[in-house]
């Protein structure tokens, strides 16, 4: 391959990643804009979607699932819509559940006790996926290894190139399904927060919860509902992971989703819908390049350079507002 063809496969496994990164960071930074908490619990969230998703195709059947001769099906691809819906309405049901167990009462409560909070509920969803992960089911090795990374099967054909089998620049089925998944889920949310009833008061609860609440704005109703979108993003988010890599795993991926997202809303200005996207791709795109040209190790310092850079010249982030810090 030239550099340039280099260059370029590498721009399109950053978009991919970005696309699911900001999927993620969208829920992050809903959560923040409004409570203004950081729902560290939100990439265990992320996890347990996937794990969903292989619970499913378990039950399905894994030996149709992975067969060759049905990959590029239209089936197949009935089937990743239908696991994007079931871990997307799971992973939202799971979310306004922790928030109306576990922060509803903290709501007055200090932003540190929220804080450790949120991080006690991610522990527990982590031990969930590793028992989660010791299933007697064939997808999940009949539960010999409850800790070890679980292959996901092929939904989708991997192995053709849509540029052509001539092409080193290679533009697999997933990438486009990435693409063709996640944009019209953040278009609906931008248009669903714009241009709805619950979106008014979804961005009125943001400016003043308490101005909100006086104007007759069942502000708990709000919250409930930003958590369960912002689970239902991450839940879509989980199974485009797990095509894409053809690997979950009860730990790392949410700690490694859950990091990259929480950067890119940071990275984009949290609490801002536009900053949350363009702070995932950013991140993708950093993600890929760094990999290839300078080391995969110093990845993560590349990553975490770049959002303090950005944060020292512009501490609300590239597409944040400046606001005065509540107390």
């Amino acid at each position: 391959m030239t550099e340039t063809e280099v260059f370029f496969q590498q721009v399109i496994i950053g978009l991919s990643n970005g696309m699911i990164i900001a999927l993620v960071a969208l829920g992050y930074t809903m959560v923040y804009g409004i409570v203004e908490l950081i729902n560290f619990a939100h990439g265990d969230v992320f996890t347990l979607g996937g794990f969903l998703a292989l619970t499913i195709i378990g039950a399905l059947g894994a030996a149709a699932i992975i067969d060759p001769s049905t990959l590029g099906d239209s089936s197949n691809w009935m089937l990743l819509v239908g696991l994007v819906l079931a871990s997307g309405v799971f992973c939202g049901a799971l979310n306004m559940s922790i928030d109306r167990v576990v922060y509803k009462p903290l709501r007055r409560a200090s932003k540190l006790t929220q804080l450790v909070a949120a991080i006690g509920v991610s522990f527990i969803l982590v031990n969930i996926a590793q028992f989660w992960g010791g299933l007697p089911m064939e997808v999940f090795n009949d539960g010999v290894s409850a800790t070890a990374p679980k292959d996901f099967p092929d939904v989708l054909d991997w192995q053709t190139n849509l540029l052509g089998e001539d092409s080193a620049i290679a533009l697999r089925v997933e990438d486009v399904a990435i693409f063709a998944i996640t944009i019209p889920l953040m278009v609906g949310l931008t248009l669903f927060v714009k241009k709805t009833r619950l979106g008014r008061g979804m961005r009125a609860t943001a400016q003043n919860p308490v101005a909100a609440r006086l104007m007759g704005i069942d502000t708990d109703r709000v919250i409930s509902a930003t958590f369960a979108i912002g689970g239902f993003l991450a839940g879509a988010a989980s199974v485009m992971y797990a095509v894409f890599n053809n690997s979950i795993t009860y730990q790392q991926m949410g700690f490694r989703a859950g990091m990259d997202a929480f950067t890119a809303a940071v990275l984009g200005g949290i609490g801002s819908l536009p900053g949350a996207m363009l702070g995932g791709v950013l991140i993708g795109l950093i993600r890929a390049m760094s990999d290839q040209y300078i080391e995969t190790r110093w990845t993560n310092v590349v990553v975490f350079g770049v959002l303090i850079l950005i944060l020292v010249f512009r501490p609300s982030g590239l597409l944040g507002l400046k606001q005065r810090e509540k107390v």
